[in-house]
């Protein structure tokens, strides 16, 4: 793979969602000259299907920058490195023999490498993750690592705000690493754990399990049960580990739910065709007969 120059100052950018918008601004105001943004396509939205264009997009547009979504551009673009920030792409290795590139990567490498770091992590229970300015291989996040930084994950904390924490935490690690220069990268050490991504049935709440780990897939968004045959989401909720639940698994008492260990409390729900709205109103809606259990009635995914 190509070598990085030690202080790189042309920089290509290739980023496409929210959380790669703010290490992009981070660049621009710390003095690096942004010489392209390479980005996903614009995706058609709402009725009208008007296009609408990827976070980074928009926020290159409002700063002055170009863009382009072929990743060859870079490569004509006269930087001197390529950052890679949540780009959503393969780059194949013709593209770094020709360019040096570093990743800002959301995990404490070798732990969770792939597409969904943030989220694995939540549902492992981990205690901490971070970031690390990383060196692109064509391997899967195989690269050396410049530098690297912890951040604790609260309890509670969602899988949008832990990603808005590590956004904020990269954007000011990727500017200093630059900054310090880049010496040669460390290689990796400890055990490899893989960030598959997350698909719909990865999300279904699963009543025989405990309610902390249910709480975990609640708190990176999209969990979903079912009633009646019709899709529940459970946008929030607090789990209860220590009250034995009420009769079998699944069933409804109030707004706890019996689990395999303890009790989850449903704070906000989202039935099928509608909006989100408190738990105890749905409630209050559809009036539950006694003993109802949630989950016993599967829907077509």
């Amino acid at each position: 793979m190509a070598e990085p120059p030690k202080y790189p100052r042309r920089i290509a950018y290739l980023g496409t969602p929210e959380m790669a918008v703010a290490p992009l601004r981070a660049l621009v105001e710390g003095g690096y000259e942004v010489v392209v943004v390479i980005t996903g396509e614009d995706k058609r939205r709402g009725r009208r299907g008007a296009a609408t264009p990827t976070p980074v997009k928009a926020a290159a547009l409002e700063l002055g920058l170009n863009v382009s979504h072929d990743p060859a551009d870079a490569l004509t673009s006269g930087a001197d490195l390529g950052v890679v920030v949540a780009f959503g792409q393969i780059l194949r290795r013709p593209m770094l023999e020709a360019m040096p590139m570093v990743n800002l990567h959301f995990s404490l490498l070798p732990r969770w490498r792939g597409a969904a770091p943030v989220e694995r992590a939540i549902l492992a229970g981990d205690e901490v993750t971070g970031v690390c300015v990383m060196a692109v291989e064509e391997g899967l996040d195989t690269g050396g690592v410049y530098a690297r930084t912890e951040v604790r994950i609260d309890p509670q904390s969602t899988a949008a705000e832990l990603r808005s924490a590590l956004t904020d935490v990269g954007a000011r690690l990727l500017v200093d690493t630059l900054q310090r220069g880049l010496d040669a990268p460390e290689p990796q050490v400890g055990s490899v754990t893989y960030a598959s991504k997350i698909n719909t049935d990865d999300l279904h709440l699963d009543w025989n399990r405990a309610a902390v780990d249910l709480l975990r897939l609640v708190r990176i968004g999209g969990a979903w049960t079912t009633r009646t045959g019709s899709r529940l989401k459970v946008h929030r909720a607090v789990a209860h580990p220590e009250r034995t639940g009420q009769g079998q698994v699944g069933e409804l008492h109030g707004t706890e739910v019996t689990t395999g260990a303890g009790t989850l409390e449903l704070a906000e729900v989202q039935p099928e065709g509608k909006g989100p709205m408190a738990a105890k109103a749905w409630l209050n809606g559809i009036r539950p007969v006694p003993g109802e259990r949630l989950g016993t009635q599967m829907v077509d995914r």
